[in-house]
């Protein structure tokens, strides 16, 4: 059977992310999702296709990996877990510069799915880096109500002051942001967003103080939380916490199984929150580093 690497196009977008959404399942690691693709998708469909990276067997997608900064994010279909032959494939892609998925030297994969893949990893020399850890939530029972009055922007439903708000927090809520109204319309107007919504949440003044967006993978899959921020005026008052709790809520309205993140270990503080919001913390996982 032929197996075959190439670049995503612009036009080829909508049906990655689909295939995508199909390999999310309650239970399973925090792989790469249709929210990361919907988040990077702020730079416009053509930055990411260039990112983007598909593996297809007889034409069919089985390994979608987007690249940011070194790194190669991997998502991996069930079907091809302990799939050796196509394992053995992707490494050799992932290992060889002249593919042009991963540079020259050092280079990072992001494969928390694809037993095959990790251990072929494992053993050929990838050394573990920077630990993460996974959190989920069960959307089995109803969600408690967060304290705070909260904004939801769908993509039928923008209103201009919410949106400038969204953006705001965000930029105050991350320092090197470079998060703009321009680039959340990118976002917002991209197939993903339309199972996604932005969560704005505001205080007893009436200030925006934390915000969040969910992204669904469809019905009775787990969602993801990405990216989530206190504004940097506003923190230590539980407003971390508050606005986890909503985005857990506003996923099950969604239909999700389960709202899930992964963020790095060393963000204690940041664990600490997704625990108080009732998410459990699973063991950590680290990316593999080529040492050669």
């Amino acid at each position: 059977m032929s197996i075959t690497m190439q670049l995503a196009t612009p036009d080829s977008l909508g049906e990655i992310v689909e295939a995508v959404a199909v390999w999310q399942h309650t239970g399973g690691p925090v792989q790469l999702h249709p929210g990361d693709l919907g988040w990077h998708w702020r730079f416009g469909r053509r930055k990411l296709a260039e990112a983007v990276r598909v593996w297809a067997r007889n034409g069919h997608v089985l390994a979608v990996g987007m690249v940011d900064d070194g790194l190669i994010r991997m998502g991996i279909a069930p079907s091809v877990d302990e799939d050796a032959a196509f394992a053995a494939r992707l490494l050799a892609d992932l290992s060889d510069p002249k593919q042009g998925v991963l540079p020259d030297g050092t280079g990072a994969v992001e494969a928390r799915f694809g037993a095959a893949l990790r251990d072929l990893l494992d053993r050929g020399g990838w050394a573990a880096d920077e630990p993460w850890t996974p959190l989920s939530r069960e959307l089995i029972e109803p969600v408690e109500d967060c304290g705070l009055r909260v904004e939801v922007i769908e993509a039928h439903d923008v209103r201009d002051r919410i949106v400038d708000d969204r953006v705001a927090v965000q930029r105050a809520a991350f320092a090197n942001s470079t998060f703009t109204l321009e680039r959340w319309r990118a976002m917002a107007a991209a197939p993903p967003y339309r199972r996604a919504r932005c969560l704005v949440g505001y205080d007893g003044d009436g200030d925006a103080v934390a915000a969040v967006t969910v992204w669904s993978a469809g019905e009775g899959r787990p969602g993801l939380l990405e990216p989530l921020g206190v504004h940097r005026d506003h923190r230590g008052h539980g407003y971390g916490r508050a606005i986890t709790v909503a985005a857990a809520a506003a996923l099950q309205r969604m239909g999700s199984s389960s709202a899930t993140v992964c963020t790095p270990s060393s963000n204690v503080g940041g664990v600490a929150t997704y625990v108080s919001a009732g998410f459990q913390k699973f063991p950590e996982v680290t990316d593999f580093r080529r040492t050669s």
